[in-house]
């Protein structure tokens, strides 16, 4: 009766596990219920395994859809796990009911006694309980026989409260089996679907790439059964192909994939399948189309749809897939017949003119002039919408369906729905496209075109494209077209810099693009050209590069065809942040937020919001600044896109103003996306994210080694503006937490010079705050103190509250360590008044958790560093010296030379007197 190991328990079932285990303490009895493959057996065996660490003796039983027709076959089987021990104990008619159900070969060959049958089973779980409580556990109740339920109920009846049950069971209306086992009222706990950064972490324990969470957690709805069978085919696809598949393609819904949502979709009646078709054939289905298009009893169908828990349908009657692999697998499912007639008849039914042009073309697979013209002008509506990935479908499909006579035209089509797949960021459509570019007799031009759009629909996944890069380049060279070969090195300094991590080499390439779309008379990119040099230039501390900017800003300012996040509309409004104009900054991004949704470009809006999100923090907004940054999440998910900038953004977010543990995962998901990627640029920010948090949390070791490797990348992308991404003063402060206040100042030392001759205000209150602490290591409190008042007074005066709030309570703590309770007490007062204004919460906890009544009475802990309190609290608290260092990031031998300074300062001889010297904190 050993548990069973189960990679996925924790998965985002702590809470649930926890709410079953309550359910039993007090009913003793739960069932838990949900869709197949929600979970209810990783749960159902936490739960056991949970009783059997408490030395509870847990009874399992998981019958097979096969049992349900055999009678008993559940209660044999529960039986036969049943020590013998315990079944020779039973009187002789009981043994012997059951030996006869066994099939054993001693059993008596005499009619069965099912009253002796019904009284043996009790006796055994009663026995079974004897020595302590018993967890009955029952899995897939649905699958019970009649005849084993009744059995079980009898026995149930006549066992103490000693005996729990818990049984999990597929939701379909009412649970006949759960409510025999555990009789009416019994409390029922669903197990809902994974969130998106559950399936993240469900696909990092099984080896699948973190970055194709989002859509994946789309695809499956959160069912984990589901999002692993998609993971793994994605893994095969990618595998069969010698590629890596892009988080913006849809999932391929085949092998083990498509037998799960065959199997979910097995749930609902089979007279449902006609209209679920329907449903997943329409881009917005509603009952309402559903009827028109030939379902009279579509709201009845879907009802017993939903009770499987395949569709939802809204109030206003919209009908919603719980997971986006089951229409595809309905439609992939489906005959050409099928799907022909759904289409025709969905053509008749919507009022969307697009759509039904889209109907009519899915209806039939043969040339037609007059439709594919009509599909045309589909595109060309839905470009001016905005729906620039629907642009780029119907226009696959106009070339689809455009005679063999009109091979121009049909080029054409091709090249138009490479670039609005690329701007849509739908490197599927991209790809395929620009294979049927490339496969006819096309122009250097359009074969140009159609690669900038593959690289275009990419995202920040540029280290895979370096044949593509080639080729655009030659075909560049033989169209002999300046504004071809701008865009092309457009793209190249936009890879320089994401990809290679390589400021220089970026601006190079940039300022080639110029002087060629000079010469092409393209300003839009000669204007996104001016603007990677003025990027560039603000990294390397190049003194034009405001110049640059304004050179770019200075030119006409058309809607920008390659992103709003590429204009240097935009660069102002980062280097606004940079500079910590926060007004500014803020008032640009709300006109811009309004102008990129209009776009339909899901990667501009992304940066506009992750923009306001830094704003509104660093202002000390952080209710606001966490709403942004979980919407910039939802669409990240929604679109496809990269997850590792919104990952970075939503650590930020909730490391200000949320938790956090919760900012350290979502740092820790946006580094391995990143690194999947090569994404230099997140990388850096995810690492900087997480070494914030190790610090703030006490972890100084870890978030010395996290912001070192920030240091070394930086270095490597030959990032010289402290202002950029600020983890000097962070790692400054980390090195004194670790009793290292000399390295501190040598870096201190190294780039406070270049903060000063740029003037960068803000980073050099920072780098003071870290100072401050660095002398007061050092000896020198006085210093110390006069330099953090001064610089909470800058924070002030900057309109950074959360600065301010941080270099309070690092002031608080100067003072404290000088004994000077009544300023160490006023400072953290402050802090925790500037924390709650800022809606800061984490913050908050911190300066709460450190005000004086919880901190060591012991009169010389003043005296200790922050890293020798860790210490002595850790060894104090009974963790050996082998433990502590592991804990600490150390080596055993430092951690008995900083024993023995913490010895000395208490005055104490032994483990036992720290522990009293400590005792209170």
């Amino acid at each position: 009766m050993a548990a069973t190991g189960h990679a996925d328990t924790n998965i985002g079932h702590g809470v649930l596990i926890e709410a079953v285990g309550r359910a039993l303490s007090a009913h003793g009895r739960a069932v838990l219920t949900g869709p197949a493959g929600a979970g209810k057996t990783e749960v159902a065996h936490a739960v056991a395994a949970a009783a059997e660490s408490r030395r509870e003796t847990v009874l399992r039983l998981a019958p097979e859809a096969a049992d349900l027709h055999i009678p008993e076959a559940s209660a044999a089987a529960l039986l036969a796990r049943v020590p013998r021990s315990v079944l020779d104990r039973l009187a002789g008619p009981q043994r012997a009911a059951i030996a006869l159900l066994r099939r054993e070969a001693d059993a008596p060959r005499a009619g069965r006694d099912h009253v002796a049958l019904r009284l043996a089973l009790a006796e055994v779980l009663r026995t079974l309980a004897a020595p302590g409580p018993l967890l009955l556990l029952v899995d897939n109740a649905q699958w019970l026989d009649a005849e084993s339920a009744d059995l079980l109920r009898y026995a149930l009846r006549l066992t103490p409260p000693r005996v729990r049950v818990l049984v999990a069971e597929r939701a379909q209306g009412a649970a006949p089996a759960a409510e025999t086992l555990c009789g009416p009222g019994a409390p029922a706990v669903r197990v809902p679907a994974l969130g998106a950064d559950e399936v993240a972490e469900l696909l990092l324990r099984h080896g699948l790439p973190a970055r194709l969470a989002g859509r994946i957690h789309q695809a499956s709805g959160g069912n984990p059964r589901l999002a692993l069978a998609l993971g793994h085919s994605l893994a095969e696809a990618a595998g069969s192909q010698g590629a890596r598949i892009h988080h913006a393609d849809p999932l391929p819904v085949s092998g083990q994939a498509r037998e799960v949502a065959r199997r979910l979709l097995a749930e609902a009646p089979a007279h449902t399948r006609p209209t679920l078709l329907l449903a997943a054939l329409a881009d917005r289905p509603t009952t309402a189309l559903l009827r028109r298009a030939g379902r009279p009893d579509a709201e009845a169908e879907l009802a017993e749809a939903e009770r499987a828990a395949l569709v939802t349908v809204g109030e206003d009657g919209a009908v919603t897939f719980t997971a986006g692999a089951l229409p595809t697998a309905l439609a992939a499912d489906a005959g050409w017949p099928e799907r022909s007639a759904g289409h025709a008849a969905l053509a008749a039914a919507v009022g969307d003119p697009v759509q039904a042009v889209r109907h009519r073309a899915l209806a039939v697979d043969t040339p037609d002039a007059e439709l594919a013209d009509g599909i045309t002008r589909a595109a060309d509506a839905c470009r001016r919408r905005g729906q620039r990935a629907l642009a780029a479908e119907l226009g696959l499909l106009a070339a689809e369906r455009t005679p063999a006579d009109r091979p121009a035209e049909e080029l054409a089509r091709l090249v138009a729905a490479a670039e609005d797949a690329g701007w849509a960021g739908r490197a599927d459509l991209a790809r395929r496209a620009t294979r049927a570019v490339l496969a006819r007799d096309a122009s250097p031009a359009q074969r140009v075109r159609a690669r900038l759009a593959v690289i275009d629909a990419a995202g920040q996944a540029l280290a895979a494209l370096d044949e593509t890069f080639a080729f655009a380049c030659a075909e560049a060279d033989a169209a002999d077209d300046p504004s071809l070969l701008a865009a092309v090195q457009l793209r190249i300094a936009w890879k320089h810099n994401l990809s290679d991590g390589d400021p220089v080499r970026s601006r190079d390439a940039a300022a080639e693009a110029g002087a060629l779309a000079k010469a092409g008379g393209d300003q839009v990119a000669e204007a996104m050209a001016l603007t990677v040099r003025a990027r560039m230039g603000r990294i390397l501390a190049d003194p034009d590069a405001e110049d640059i900017l304004a050179e770019a800003l200075a030119l006409p300012a058309p809607e920008v065809p390659l992103g709003m996040r590429n204009a240097p509309q935009y660069l102002a409004v980062r280097h606004a942040l940079f500079d910590d104009r926060l007004a500014d900054a803020r008032s640009r991004l709300l006109v811009l937020l309004p102008a990129v949704q209009r776009t339909g470009s899901a990667e501009d809006v992304f940066e506009v919001l992750r923009s306001l999100t830094e704003v509104e923090l660093r202002r000390g907004a952080c209710v606001l600044g966490a709403a942004h940054a979980r919407r910039a999440l939802e669409l990240t998910i929604e679109a496809g896109l990269s997850p590792g900038p919104a990952w970075y953004v939503a650590a930020t977010a909730e490391a200000a103003g949320g938790s956090f543990a919760r900012a350290a995962a979502y740092a820790r998901r946006g580094i391995r996306a990143s690194e999947e990627e090569h994404d230099q640029v997140f990388l850096s920010r995810g690492l900087y994210a997480l070494g914030t948090v190790e610090l703030a949390t006490g972890e100084a070791a870890k978030a010395v080694a996290t912001l070192r490797r920030v240091a070394e990348l930086e270095r490597a992308q030959q990032v010289v503006d402290p202002s950029i991404l600020r983890w000097h003063g962070e790692l400054a402060e980390a090195l004194v937490a670790a009793d290292d206040p000399g390295g501190a100042v040598a870096l201190l030392d190294a780039v406070t010079p270049v903060a000063r001759a740029l003037e960068r205000g803000p980073v050099l209150a920072a780098l003071d705050r870290a100072r401050g602490l660095a002398l007061a290591a050092q000896g020198e409190p006085e210093p110390a103190v006069a330099l953090l008042q001064d610089t909470v007074r800058r924070f002030e005066a900057l309109g950074l509250p959360l600065e301010r709030g941080r270099t309070l309570l690092a002031l608080a703590r100067v003072e404290r360590r000088r004994r000077r309770r009544a300023p160490a007490r006023a400072a953290l007062q402050d802090a925790a008044e500037v924390f709650e204004r800022a809606g800061a919460r984490p913050w908050l906890a911190l300066a709460r958790e450190n005000a004086p009544e919880t901190c060591v009475p012991h009169p010389g802990a003043a005296a200790l560093t922050d890293a020798e309190a860790r210490l002595a609290l850790l060894v104090g608290g009974g963790a050996s010296n082998q433990e502590a260092a592991a804990k600490l990031f150390l080596s055993v031998k430092t951690v008995e030379a900083r024993l023995t300074r913490i010895y000395q300062k208490l005055d104490v001889r032994s483990r036992a007197q720290l522990a009293t010297a400590l005792r209170g904190h």
